[in-house]
């Protein structure tokens, strides 16, 4: 992302960017998901809110909560991931073959379990 001339992340930061909902997720919700605690998910957001690439939004079911979401400039960013992301893919496709590529998805997408405690 730094090469194509997106703004710096953390990897945590792109990991909560993976977890996000498009109509806003709580800090709650994106720690869980992220198997993090609520303060390393807010420090990750608030970086991203400082780099304008996220946003904190009343949330309509709760007047105590707030909403993370991406702002226009977030979804550009995201979507430049993506692209970035499929271009690897193809890439590495080119590599290994198309077959171990979708292998290599499905176990990395597949679910883990709960993330070790330490």
């Amino acid at each position: 992302m730094n090469a194509a001339g997106g703004p710096p992340v953390t990897s945590t930061q792109v990991q909560l960017f993976a977890v996000l909902d498009a109509e806003g997720t709580t800090v709650a919700a994106l720690a869980r998901r992220m198997g993090v605690t609520r303060q390393t998910a807010h420090q990750a957001v608030h970086g991203l809110v400082a780099a304008g690439l996220l946003e904190q939004v009343a949330d309509p079911a709760s007047a105590r909560q707030r909403l993370i979401r991406r702002t226009p400039a977030g979804e550009r960013a995201h979507h430049q991931a993506e692209r970035l992301l499929q271009d690897l893919e193809r890439q590495l496709a080119a590599r290994i073959g198309h077959d171990t590529v979708k292998a290599l998805r499905a176990a990395l997408e597949a679910p883990w379990g709960p993330a070790p405690t330490t």
